[in-house]
């Protein structure tokens, strides 16, 4: 079993992060950078950084923030938002991304994951998905940060994102998030199922009861989560201490290189 990784996801709006629940997120919890910093010391994984309403305008991310914040980042940074265009995505790993999220665009162009894929390699490419669930048991896709029905069902897009080049998927049930009242089990195992690639499981991480539950229940390679960071005494060692001692294999603390 590979060493399963455990992930905060920061939620930028504007001038700073925020957090909500059902993907309403209106509570203000602090800027970007500071956040990253104290990450850094957290012995985080992976960090993945969202622009939640870039998909409002055609304006191009915000290259200049992303770079001060990548500067400053000392573990891979996945950045998500707004991206539409092969010039972008190549600008953003320029500008420190290690990784990009890709989920409206690919509605409408799932081409793009193909080609990011064949240019940068699938490790690049994190297609997110965010779904309901429907009254049959299945999950329906929501895009534009929850907002929009897609009618794509989750498994099956799923499986036609790793067939179109994509590395990982990001799971999000849109009704657990921000709750802390854990994640939708059924939906991760039901990916994991449907995929040969590591699955992120994420929506609803309140515990780290939960962290674990995701990966030796449903099947999850890795555990995001926002609220149970921002809001609790939880922290990342925590999580990674509770899931050594469930039997789940994890990384040791990132380690930078500062002698460059």
């Amino acid at each position: 079993m590979l060493k399963v990784r455990v992930i905060p996801t920061l939620l930028w709006k504007q001038f700073g992060l925020v957090k909500g629940v059902g993907f309403d997120s209106w509570r203000r919890v602090g800027p970007v950078l500071p956040a990253i910093k104290v990450y850094n010391q957290r012995e985080v994984d992976e960090l993945v950084l969202v622009d939640i309403v870039a998909h409002r305008s055609d304006d191009d991310p915000d290259y200049e923030s992303i770079d001060e914040f990548g500067q400053d980042c000392f573990v891979p940074l996945t950045v998500g938002g707004g991206i539409t265009r092969m010039e972008q995505v190549q600008r953003l790993l320029r500008a420190s991304a290690d990784k990009v999220s890709l989920n409206t665009v690919n509605y409408a162009n799932p081409g793009l994951v193909t080609q990011i894929a064949q240019r940068h390699g699938v490790q690049c490419v994190v297609a997110s998905i965010d779904v309901r669930a429907q009254d049959d048991g299945g999950w329906t896709c929501f895009s534009h940060a929850g907002q929009q029905a897609t009618g794509r069902k989750a498994v099956a897009w799923a499986r036609e994102l790793e067939d179109r080049g994509a590395g990982e998927i990001l799971i999000t049930s849109i009704e657990r998030d921000g709750t802390m009242q854990g994640y939708d089990l059924a939906l991760i195992e039901a990916v994991v199922s449907a995929v040969s690639i590591p699955v992120i499981a994420s929506g609803g991480a309140g515990s780290y009861q939960h962290l674990v539950d995701a990966v030796t229940k449903a099947g999850a390679s890795a555990v995001a989560a926002a609220s149970m960071f921002h809001f609790t005494e939880q922290t990342p060692a925590g999580a990674k201490a509770a899931l050594a001692a469930a039997g789940v294999p994890v990384r040791q603390a990132f380690q930078p290189d500062r002698s460059a």
